[in-house]
């Protein structure tokens, strides 16, 4: 099942199903329960699937990225953080930040994984049984802070407002058996910008939520950004970077498209 979160005109919200005509059919029920599908059509602004109670990221998760920064293969998963504050709609901007300026803001698609039951110890064999769903990413990324103003750690540079969108859809596991196996791109103002799959992956889904959940507890709202294949800005010759006016798409195959514009912050 596909499931939006939408916004309604009173200020309420609720999930739906999206429709093939374009349509959304409003869902009864709970997130992280069951819910029911109804005929009762409903519409407003879409937002991101969900606010997460912790955003755990993956650096470095994909051969080809790891290659072009001139990284080494790491050993364990490389985790960081973002919070939950920077989770942004889609069709909503992506801000630039000026307050703590940065002139390299980079983007990264990313495959997102939703937690859905509380999940400690686990094993990569049970691993899937505690996903919820998945929904495509935008790991956004102000380079300057991340490698220069963040003290050795990389959060300052991931966390800024708006750094994180999420969507357009939470596609759950019934439609994502193998997640994989997915293709993954970005396109900047139409331009291919990374474009490569999900069997890149130096740990597999299972294998990050065995680690992740290692004498740790994911509670059911968590969302694991899987991390990005090449084709980043920073590494390009020359590099790219976002700008005011530009349009990012992050698709991911059996998710769909989320893409935000590009603006500087007021």
């Amino acid at each position: 099942m596909k499931i939006a979160r939408l916004q309604l005109q009173d200020g309420s919200t609720c999930y739906a199903e999206p429709q093939i005509d374009g349509s959304f059919h409003k869902l009864s029920g709970e997130l992280f329960g069951d819910f029911q599908a109804t005929n009762e059509v409903v519409s407003g602004k879409l937002l991101a699937p969900l606010t997460p109670v912790d955003i755990l990221c993956i650096g470095l998760n994909y051969r080809k990225h790891a290659e072009e920064g001139g990284a080494a293969i790491p050993e364990h998963p490389v985790l960081f953080m973002k919070t939950s504050t920077c989770v942004q709609n889609p069709g909503d901007p992506i801000v630039l930040p000026t307050r703590l300026k940065s002139n390299k803001v980079d983007y990264e698609c990313e495959l997102a994984i939703v937690i859905g039951k509380t999940c400690h110890n686990v094993s990569k064999t049970d691993a899937l049984d505690y996903v919820l769903g998945y929904t495509c990413a935008n790991d956004v990324s102000a380079r300057d802070w991340q490698k220069n103003g963040g003290g050795g750690q990389w959060c300052r540079g991931k966390t800024f407002a708006t750094f994180c969108p999420l969507g357009p859809y939470l596609v759950t596991t019934d439609e994502i058996s193998n997640p994989n196996v997915l293709s993954i791109k970005t396109v900047l103002n139409g331009e291919v910008m990374q474009d490569w799959n999900t069997d890149d992956m130096i740990f597999d889904v299972p294998t990050l939520i065995e680690f992740l959940s290692g004498s740790t507890v994911l509670a059911p709202g968590t969302v694991i950004l899987t991390g990005t294949p090449h084709g980043v800005g920073f590494a390009r010759d020359p590099q790219v970077f976002l700008k005011n006016g530009d349009v990012v798409d992050i698709q991911i195959e059996g998710i769909g498209t989320l893409t935000n514009p590009v603006v500087d912050e007021a």
